[in-house]
């Protein structure tokens, strides 16, 4: 029987890519994105290769004891289905979240098929909708935009066009989580895109590239929020997060706890540092790296479940 955890969920949705591809609407603002590697000769081959990395990743959590509830993406005009952590999160106490999305081609992949299969295995209470605030601007990318501390209800983020400051509030109102908005970019001045590329929060460590905040000030205190939650901080270098080391996710396993990491990412850290991360967690790598050219890696396919099973 598999096990909860309020910060690991032990449930999780993916979406199995058809028609994967770079998504050109969200090049301008990602810089983890590899838009010149792909061309139009070999676009079917990197689909091929992107849809044959993610079975093999649903198959390897589910050897370790995760609950894969897999969705097919068979919408060509949906070239970054395969992230579905965006669009929507769920929360312990039978609630889900809709998000704005600032691509207007990623709006599409919000999908009632996903909602209903939730309400029909989970307890679900209410479905807040936050989709609405595209029409002004105002843009909140789930779980990518915000890495939260679902135990001591923090909400980090990083600064962005995709984290509009008003929305990120109202989702702390509504789900009581305490906002801890940063600034950070490369060492380029190229802005952080999505907070959770940055950062990883398990329930007993967290991974962050620190001097990848820009300011001193406002590093030291989110360093002390974390530190105040007895965490265990692994920082990572500029380097190790281009490699995706913070785009990680604990998840609750047959065994325990696993970290499921890509394997870019377990390569970039080092042996002291997966030994580190070994006390809390197993490290689960999964090779995707025709995915991670769209800018995103294992955290980003994975929309975690906090919900409570029915029956």
């Amino acid at each position: 029987m598999i096990r909860t955890s309020m910060q690991a969920p032990g449930a999780v949705v993916m979406i199995r890519p058809h028609h994967f591809t770079v998504n050109t609407e969200t090049a301008a603002d990602n810089a983890f994105q590899s838009v010149a590697a792909l061309t139009k000769q070999d676009a079917a081959e990197h689909a091929q290769r992107a849809y044959a990395e993610h079975s093999e990743a649903v198959d390897t959590l589910r050897h370790h004891g995760v609950r894969v509830q897999v969705f097919e993406g068979e919408d060509p005009a949906t070239p970054d289905c395969v992230f579905p952590n965006n669009w929507f999160s769920t929360h312990a106490g039978g609630h889900v979240a809709l998000y704005p999305m600032k691509a207007a081609n990623r709006r599409l992949e919000r999908r009632p098929d996903v909602l209903e299969m939730l309400k029909s295995r989970y307890r679900v209470q209410d479905i807040i909708d936050y989709s609405g605030l595209e029409m002004d601007g105002l843009f909140l990318e789930g779980t990518g935009a915000m890495v939260l501390d679902h135990i001591n209800r923090v909400a980090y983020a990083a600064a962005s066009d995709r984290t509009n400051p008003f929305a990120l509030e109202r989702f702390c109102t509504h789900f009581n989580y305490e906002p801890m908005v940063f600034d950070a970019a490369d060492s380029t001045g190229t802005p952080i895109y999505h907070t959770n590329v940055l950062m990883c929060i398990g329930t007993g460590f967290a991974l962050i590239g620190s001097s990848m905040i820009a300011n001193a000030t406002r590093r030291h205190e989110v360093m002390a929020r974390l530190a105040e939650t007895g965490r265990d901080i692994i920082d990572l270098s500029e380097a190790q997060i281009a490699g995706f080391a913070g785009n990680a996710i604990e998840l609750m396993g047959r065994n325990g706890p696993i970290l499921a990491l890509s394997q870019t990412a377990y390569d970039v850290l080092s042996p002291a540092q997966r030994r580190h991360i070994e006390t809390h967690a197993t490290l689960v790598p999964l090779h995707i790296p025709t995915i991670e050219m769209a800018g995103g890696s294992v955290r980003c396919t994975i929309a975690g479940i906090h919900l409570a099973r029915r029956g």
